[in-house]
């Protein structure tokens, strides 16, 4: 899908996840339908997601990790796409430099670091070469889907 300036327009005005369509519709002066219909393409074409999410430093007892991941293969989709299933994990990147992926992954009291990786990083550790682990002491602007 091509983004034009008016779907960039569309994609800003919802940093506002509940700015009614009426009131960006009014502000790029076009039609609530021409809004409406744009939206949903872009969301139908995975280019824009309307969710609700959480900064973890509100949230007590959660925090964030991040790690980076150097990989034995190649097969760095597939490899990224199984960092993705772990319960967790709200965020996969393929990266260059010192390692193929990096994710982050929400953690709580419950669910913390060692369950982490005896629960979840075990189940993919074939093709892992090895990993860095970086606990989030404090974000800024960050915001993710609440998983756990």
């Amino acid at each position: 899908m091509k983004l034009d300036d008016v779907n960039l327009a569309i994609i800003r005005h919802l940093r506002d996840g509940r700015k009614p369509y009426s009131s960006i519709a009014a502000d790029l002066g076009i039609t609530e339908n021409t809004v409406r219909a744009r939206v949903n393409r872009m969301v139908k074409e995975g280019v824009l997601d309307i969710a609700g999410t959480v900064d973890p430093d509100h949230i007590p007892g959660h925090r964030t990790i991040i790690v980076g991941v150097k990989l034995a293969t190649t097969r760095l989709m597939s490899k990224a796409e199984e960092f993705l299933d772990l319960r967790g994990v709200v965020k996969v990147h393929l990266v260059t430099g010192k390692y193929d992926v990096i994710f982050e992954a929400m953690l709580n009291d419950e669910f913390g670091l060692l369950e982490f990786y005896e629960q979840e990083f075990s189940k993919v550790m074939a093709d892992v070469q090895n990993a860095e682990t970086f606990v989030t002491i404090k974000s800024f602007n960050h915001h993710i889907p609440y998983v756990l």
